[in-house]
């Protein structure tokens, strides 16, 4: 495959005059990184089970062993300390500190077998992400590259026709960053184009890149034996996508003509391929400033008490019922990072972070956002998968140099997902590890295999592909779906 990332284009006045068109309509140049979308694919297969899909990303990598696949009679240096409880279903056994997603396993099912092959950080969000378990280019410096494999949420957003002139695609409540600032690869458009960069809503607002959890409430600090260099995050603001105050309806369609005049004036520019694009981006921004769905979908934290109260009061509830609101607004992809910084990194003190700072609020929110998707009838076109880049190691370790207690390391052999909704079977299990959650025992699974299941409960025909900048055909499968999951 070959490496264009050096071939940089040059633009003509009139596409930077239509690229100044957005800003026209009170959105700054900062929001343009954020207003790429995708054209749609010529149409969808008959078998399709889902309209949308949540992928809820649980960036640092959650223990298989703390949460979905407990193993209570290995020794105690790889059980753990938590306990399995009984899920409504018979035979489905999970963590005690998810008791509301065990009281709802008819709504879901697991994946017990994801497998593949590295235990790097950087590496395994680029995996989960692409849905590919090999890498054409990869330097590992965390910057996202035009020779990347594009991410599922930009193959979803090319290939799933948009509704609502909406962002097809939408990633939030913040980048995938890195704590030493570098940007994670995976996430973004990579050899389909930064146009195909899903709609980014930043929304969290961190000062020390080491504190993790959900904030407000379940803040935690990644390494214990290390100050803080600021107070723990408080905010959680989206940006505000309101018409500016000077900006009334009248002015707002005077700048709408505007935007016809600019246009009649690039006739020749419309006709090509970055004049399609560009109509596009217009739309987006038009729709984005004229929805008022949207508007509410993203101002999650004046929404009222009771609905708060299920999701939880801090950035893992907001998220995820964000994403709820995206959905019912009609965004085919939402990608949700539950916990940026990769907090879900328990080398150490892990026992204590899961049990007070992570599970409890994730448990409350996943459970609060399948209630809903089951109560308004979304939940049978929504599909919802929950996963990390990696598993975490069988063996327990201590490094009591950085940690006061002890806790896992990173395991790319094995990871637990989570799917619901969208036509997936409930109360079910597929594939297991072995007695110590270390490897596949049986009906071993890769990344191929989940972003294939994306695909195909979304009705991308298996024999669809997309084009990269060079106009070079790619097949969009790179696996099967996951068998008995639908």
């Amino acid at each position: 495959m070959s490496n264009h990332c050096g071939n940089h284009r040059t633009f003509s006045r009139r596409t930077a005059v239509q690229a100044g068109a957005i800003s026209l309509l009170g959105m700054g140049m900062n929001h343009l990184d954020s207003l790429q979308t995708a054209r749609s694919a010529d149409g969808t297969n008959a078998h399709a089970t889902a309209k949308s899909c949540i992928y809820i990303f649980l960036s640092g990598g959650l223990a298989q062993q703390d949460s979905f696949d407990l193993k209570p009679d290995a020794p105690d240096t790889i059980r753990g300390e938590f306990k399995p409880i009984a899920t409504a279903t018979p035979g489905i056994d999970i963590c005690e500190h998810l008791p509301r997603l065990a009281q709802r396993s008819e709504l879901w099912s697991l994946v017990r077998s994801l497998t593949h092959p590295t235990n790097g950080h950087t590496l395994g969000h680029y995996f989960m992400l692409t849905g590919h378990s090999t890498a054409p280019v990869f330097n590992g410096d965390r910057k996202p590259r035009p020779t990347d494999w594009p991410s599922i949420s930009s193959v979803v957003g090319d290939a799933v026709p948009p509704r609502n002139n909406l962002p097809p695609a939408v990633m939030l409540p913040e980048k995938l960053v890195h704590w030493s600032g570098g940007t994670i690869p995976g996430a973004y458009g990579g050899m389909m184009g930064n146009r195909r960069d899903p709609f980014v809503i930043e929304a969290t607002h961190y000062g020390d890149p080491f504190w993790r959890g959900a904030y407000p409430e379940y803040t935690f600090h990644q390494l214990p034996k290390t100050k803080a260099t600021s107070e723990q995050p408080k905010l959680f603001q989206a940006p505000s996508l309101k018409l500016p105050a000077e900006l009334n309806t009248q002015r707002f369609d005077r700048r709408l003509n505007l935007l016809g005049a600019i246009d009649h004036q690039q006739l020749e520019l419309e006709r090509s391929a970055e004049g399609t694009r560009y109509d596009i981006h217009r739309e987006s921004a038009i729709s984005l400033l004229a929805s008022q769905r949207i508007r509410r979908a993203i101002d999650v934290t004046t929404a009222d008490a009771k609905t708060q109260d299920r999701y939880g009061r801090n950035s893992f509830g907001w998220s995820l019922l964000m994403a709820y609101r995206m959905v019912q607004s009609g965004v085919n992809m939402v990608q949700v990072n539950l916990g940026n910084n990769e907090a879900w990194d328990t080398h150490g003190d892990a026992f204590w972070r899961l049990r007070e700072k992570l599970l409890p609020p994730t448990d409350r929110a996943l459970s609060a956002l399948l209630d809903d998707l089951a109560d308004s009838g979304l939940l049978d076109t929504t599909m919802i998968v929950m996963g990390g880049e990696f598993g975490r190691t069988p063996k327990i370790s201590h490094s009591g140099t950085t940690y006061d207690a002890p806790g896992r390391d990173h395991w790319g052999a094995v990871q637990s997902l989570f799917f619901a909704g969208g036509g997936v079977k409930g109360g079910n299990v597929i594939g297991s590890s072995d007695k110590d959650a270390a490897y596949p025992a049986s009906n071993p699974q890769k990344p191929e295999n989940m972003a294939a299941s994306i695909y195909s409960a979304l009705g991308i025909p298996q024999t669809a592909t997309w084009q990269d900048d060079l106009d070079r055909p790619h097949h969009i499968y790179s696996g099967e779906p996951i068998s008995g999951l639908v």
